[in-house]
């Protein structure tokens, strides 16, 4: 009965529109569920639907041809998954799978791009977005400069960002597919973490049980975004 508590406000996007755009767009939302390591755009094929997320978590993914991937931004139900696709792309360079299961609506591309060009709220709102996309994608590629231990703590507050609860289900395997590290380095700084008392891990259960203690570890990048991710919306922004 999960589903019936869903509406499409839920996404922040969606949410924040007037309610005559929201109206137009409402009759092309249909309400999904995607589980965990569902691949909602392969890489390099054409994009004919996207994605708004109420609660899952969308995470765009490059992979190199020597068989390492590597996480480059996250989208929650603060935004829309490929939106690039509006500035006129027809497919993607990367991967877009989900990494936190849950629903979100699905909108064919079409539909979405022509209320985009309308120029509209919806038009400026999704540029707003764009650029904490790109600022994700700053933020990682200066990771190179930092230990395991950090970038797993930045991914996991960047997730929680993202959830209504303290608790994600993921394996190692999975976030070192994300980080595109080893899963063995994951395995040792997840332990480290749990020593410290920062997390507790159990058969693919993560929860954070002391966020400050991750949160003093993470580099500036991590604060810059989460600042974007809390700004990302107009103060007098519409929630129907």
């Amino acid at each position: 009965m999960t589903h019936l508590l869903q509406s499409p406000t839920q996404n922040k996007i969606l949410g924040a529109l007037p309610d005559e755009e929201y109206r137009r767009l409402l009759p092309f939302l249909e309400l999904v569920h995607l589980p965990l390591g569902y691949v909602i755009h392969e890489r390099s094929t054409r994009i004919t639907q996207l994605y708004f997320p109420t609660t899952f978590i969308a995470a765009r993914v490059y992979e190199l041809r020597s068989g390492i991937s590597r996480l480059v931004s996250m989208t929650g139900n603060e935004g829309v998954t490929d939106m690039f696709l509006l500035f006129g792309w027809d497919g993607t360079p990367a991967t877009v799978l989900v990494q936190s299961a849950g629903y979100g609506y699905r909108i064919k591309a079409n539909a979405l791009k022509r209320e985009f060009e309308s120029g509209g709220a919806l038009q400026q709102l999704l540029l707003r977005f764009s650029r904490t996309l790109l600022l994700q994608t700053e933020q990682s590629a200066l990771e190179v400069y930092l230990t395991i231990e950090q970038r797993l703590c930045c991914f996991f507050l960047m997730i929680l960002d993202r959830l209504p609860t303290d608790s994600m289900t993921m394996t190692h395997e999975f976030v070192s597919k994300m980080l595109g590290v080893r899963r063995e380095s994951v395995s040792m700084a997840a332990h480290m973490l749990q020593v410290e008392g920062a997390i507790q891990y159990r058969r693919g259960h993560i929860t954070v049980v002391n966020r400050k203690l991750m949160e003093d570890r993470v580099h500036e990048g991590y604060l810059m975004l989460r600042e974007e991710y809390n700004n990302l919306l107009p103060a007098d922004a519409c929630n129907h």
